[in-house]
């Protein structure tokens, strides 16, 4: 499977999609002015102390102020209290942790016995603000590198449970005890797997690096104030998620060209040269494909190939995906239970696609279409799991229930990817709304190729706009003796003659299926 980075960038914004083997897996958007991402570390006063609900409001300079709850103080509060302190009065003038540590906390106390109105934190930003929301804090501060992640005034080494091998764990754990400095500890990452000493060491290095700069920022300063920015979302998704299976980064803007290619230099040399910069008359996304993908995969309704399709609801916190078995319900040549779990699993592949790509958190709630047999309701479970296996988010699946529900729990950080894909209605006068005309040719083969199968005459007629008929019917390629159009191409497709005629009286978006009677066939 090749996986490529495809990056659009405007003044204001950046979106990146991941493709895998083309198709659209994953879509993020950065603003260009966005200051308070997952990950950023900030100098915050608290505000107001909360004893029933155990938390505090504390002021980052966000129009509203962020939410931290006791449990995410950490243990080591006292030490981060002391050391802010310490830096921020001009007592501390090293950034080094070898001093004495204070007590940890209790994990059954008290907001109010711990924080005090007015006194200044050292948190990092666990949600970015979403909806009415502001950020969710946590000062269990965490600096995450290509390899390793940094943690202050602990002594533990991690290793990441993804990494099996007992030995290469031992190796990792005596290399890391061996080269981290006093007073810190380290999560070791599953890339780290079989890396060599000297890129270990060279990351250790750069986090070192990191918290320097932080210690030198938060020196004299006043809250609210940021005092170290997480890397830009594309430069996190690649120490994320970069590994062998990369073939290519595309991106539109030289400037990010450059940024990414000398990020690359630093923490995978080996695919430095996997960055192009792309140069063309149309956009980056309509090149790669990635517009079409947009349009057919947000919206209330989503359509497989197969005419199976998904219909999503959203609330504030609970998604409910219906599955239906569309056309391909209506198959003879299997029984009814073959067919809901032929429907099932593609269904089950297309859910876990679309929680990445829309990024959606909280409890999902999946209606898949009933199984009666025990062993086709654990097969279907299984591969649940086994599609969302590469989803970085924090996930929990349920089985399905006596009444087929399959619930997700699914961590949320980030505001929901949400993209209107419906356009104005170009027949009315309004502000009536259609689904995206660029779908409509897909919807009507998808509808002929189902048609096709199931009909046995050799001519099916279509009925049509007269702007649609002009589009099917237009010549676009071939020979000269012999043109070819998107209507012979399906000819040739589905072995049948197909005939397209334009009809006035036809809405834009509006065609229909004629039989050899005259009468309209009803799919």
């Amino acid at each position: 499977m090749s996986v490529e980075l495809v990056i659009k960038s405007s003044p204001n914004e950046v979106t990146i999609a991941i493709l895998h083997s083309g198709k659209l897996v994953e879509l993020h958007k950065e603003k260009s002015n966005n200051n308070f991402s997952v990950g950023d570390i900030y100098l915050g006063k608290v505000k107001k102390i909360m004893p029933g609900l155990n938390a505090t409001f504390v002021n980052v300079g966000y129009e509203k102020d962020a939410f931290l709850h006791y449990l995410d103080l950490g243990p080591k509060f006292k030490s981060f209290s002391k050391y802010t302190r310490g830096v921020t009065g001009g007592k501390f003038n090293r950034p080094d942790l070898d001093f004495k540590l204070e007590p940890e906390i209790e994990k059954t106390g008290k907001i109010e016995q711990t924080l005090k109105s007015n006194q200044n934190i050292l948190v990092q930003i666990a949600k970015e603000p979403i909806s009415t929301k502001g950020p969710r804090l946590s000062s269990e501060i965490s600096l995450a590198g290509r390899y390793l992640v940094l943690v202050p005034f602990s002594d533990k080494v991690s290793v990441s449970q993804k990494i099996k091998n007992s030995e290469e764990k031992d190796r990792l754990k005596r290399l890391i005890q061996s080269i981290k400095p006093k007073g810190f500890g380290v999560i070791v990452r599953t890339v780290a797997q079989d890396k060599k000493v000297a890129d270990l060491h060279a990351d250790m290095s750069s986090l070192i690096d990191r918290w320097t700069l932080c210690y030198k920022k938060l020196r004299n300063a006043h809250a609210p104030k940021k005092v170290l920015g997480e890397l830009n979302r594309t430069s996190a998704l690649l120490r994320d998620i970069l590994n062998k299976d990369f073939s290519k980064i595309h991106v539109d803007d030289e400037v990010l060209y450059n940024e990414l290619k000398i990020y690359l230099q630093e923490i995978a040399p080996d695919k430095e040269d996997i960055v192009k910069h792309f140069v063309g008359n149309v956009s980056i996304f309509e090149n790669f494909g990635i517009e079409k993908q947009i349009k057919t995969s947000f919206g209330k309704n989503v359509t497989l190939k197969t005419g199976v399709y998904l219909i999503i609801e959203h609330t504030e916190a609970l998604h409910v995906i219906d599955v239906n078995s569309g056309q391909r319900g209506k198959r003879k040549d299997k029984t009814q239970e073959e067919n809901a779990l032929e429907v099932n699993l593609e269904a089950a592949e297309e859910v876990a696609r679309q929680l990445r790509l829309r990024d959606m958190g909280g409890i999902i709630v999946v209606d898949f279409i009933d199984l009666k047999e025990a062993a086709n309701r654990k097969l279907l479970f299984e591969k649940m799991k086994e599609f969302m296996k590469d989803d970085r988010a924090k996930h929990n699946i349920l089985p399905p229930s006596k009444f087929g529900l399959i619930q997700i729990t699914r961590q949320r950080v980030r505001p929901e990817m949400d993209i209107k894909t419906a356009e104005k209605c170009p027949c009315c006068k309004g502000d009536g709304e259609v689904h995206s005309t660029i779908l409509l040719v897909d919807e009507l083969e998808g509808n002929l190729r189902y048609l096709a199968k199931q009909n046995k005459n050799k001519n099916i007629r279509v009925n049509a706009h007269p702007y649609v008929e002009a589009f099917i019917n237009k010549k676009t390629g071939g020979s000269f003796f012999n043109p070819t159009s998107l209507r012979k191409d399906w000819q040739k497709k589905y072995n049948k003659t197909i005939e397209v005629f334009p009809t006035t009286s036809y809405g834009l978006l509006e065609y229909n299926f004629i039989d050899e009677k005259g009468e309209k066939i009803h799919l």
